[in-house]
């Protein structure tokens, strides 16, 4: 906030005639007081003391509520920055640190996994069988992560309940489409075989333990990316009651039939949002969501600072609604993949991402770009063209890698 402007006002007359005049003639002088503004200072109705009222699992783990406190806290100054499978999406297939290290000297701040493979239906939980290396793979690295203060999240791109071959609509035939959402739902034909889905997240979320024992606390992000019509789960396929009702029952399942208390759930769609009616026109309400995030790739598709623009717009919408609401908000996908085909687009990190998430005011608390690729990237290492850009985003103001974060899952003394 500005200060206020002080004015003080000093009139001075002196009595002036035609025949004479005199020095000690002068009316005195009239002082004005200052006027003076008391700041209007924006209050926190969130505390340490009554932060587990505005989560989801009122039974939550203590790591759990710490972690929405600090992310909450952390986006009034800095935003986390994260990738998916950072520890295994390497550019050129070049393992070893992730590529944020290799640029920037440091991890991720955000690890964004997926349950994917995990469920798959070819997982035997055998030690050879291919799917199951994938879990074992993703559990040790949502453990590493925790281990060095990192922010964990998974997403789940959960195959159609008929085949089990595909998450994409297009794979699927018309009556597939039709139905098979409205299928998992509770009396549904599939509705045995989501649960059987969500008692595997569950088993994997009972077992996510630290070194010390502690439950590791993730974000969740059911059913992503919704108000398009790309994935199984997509607006046209179910109405908005039976997509909250899907969301609602997840919920549910994991925290009150299975007991799982180390979660914390976003509601993440897609960019077709520009207004907050919209917006919730689809959401499960506020005893269901912690996060109230946005994947956005399409308006930061090399369309520069018009792009930026309205990719902030968004961003303001859901950081708006998650200030009124006591809610996280995030930016929960984005990036600009460079391929070989495709180059990179000068300062599209530090200039036009940075200030989609920083512009107005705005309180976004992480930010997460999608894998890396043998063939393509989303985050630049240290050997690429636009390896400066992203190093020089990565230490703006507001940025924050793994070194820049508070203890995550402790609350301030």
């Amino acid at each position: 906030m500005k200060n206020p402007f002080f004015k003080i006002a000093f009139l001075s007359f002196s009595l002036l005639t035609l025949s004479c005049s005199s020095d000690s003639e002068k009316e005195p002088k009239v002082i004005t007081p200052p006027v003076v503004t008391t700041p209007v200072t924006e209050t926190d109705v969130l505390t340490t003391e009554n932060v587990a009222t505005y989560i989801v699992d009122k039974n939550a783990t203590k790591e759990t509520v710490a972690l929405f406190y600090n992310l909450k806290r952390l986006a009034k100054t800095m935003f986390a920055i994260g990738q998916q499978d950072a520890f295994n999406s390497f550019y050129n297939d070049a393992s070893g640190d992730s590529d944020i290290k290799k640029n920037t000297g440091f991890d991720p701040a955000v690890l964004s996994s997926d349950f994917m493979f995990i469920t798959d239906k070819n997982n035997n939980e055998q030690t050879n069988n291919w799917f199951y290396q994938q879990e074992q793979k993703i559990v040790a690295d949502t453990k590493a992560a925790y281990a060095k203060g990192i922010i964990n999240t998974f997403s789940w791109h959960l195959r159609e309940p008929n085949n089990e071959d595909s998450f994409y609509a297009e794979d699927m035939t018309a009556e597939q489409r039709t139905t098979a959402f409205k299928s998992i739902l509770p009396g549904g034909k599939n509705h045995e075989w989501y649960k059987g889905k969500l008692d595997k997240v569950a088993k994997v979320f009972l077992n996510l333990k630290a070194t010390n024992g502690e439950l590791i606390p993730v974000i969740f992000r059911p059913f992503h990316e919704f108000d398009g019509s790309w994935f199984w789960w997509g607006a046209n396929f179910c109405t908005a009651e039976e997509y909250k009702t899907a969301y609602k029952f997840t919920v549910d399942y994991l925290r009150d039939t299975k007991g799982v208390h180390n979660l914390l759930y976003a509601f993440s769609p897609d960019n077709s949002y520009t207004n907050d009616v919209n917006y919730l026109s689809r959401y499960p309400g506020d005893t269901y969501v912690d996060v109230l995030g946005m994947d956005n790739y399409g308006d930061l598709d090399n369309k520069g600072h018009a792009g930026a623009d309205k990719a902030n717009t968004k961003l303001k919408m859901i950081s708006d609604l998650a200030k009124t609401k006591v809610k996280i908000a995030a930016m929960t996908e984005t990036g600009y993949q460079v391929t070989a085909s495709k180059a990179a687009v000068n300062d599209w990190f530090s200039t036009y991402l940075y200030s989609a998430l920083t512009n107005n005011d705005i309180q976004i608390s992480y930010v997460v770009f999608w894998n890396n690729t043998k063939d393509g990237y989303y985050v630049p290492n240290s050997s690429v063209s636009n390896a400066a850009d992203f190093k020089m985003f990565a230490s703006k103001p507001k940025s924050a890698l793994v070194n820049g974060l508070p203890k995550m899952y402790e609350m301030p003394k």
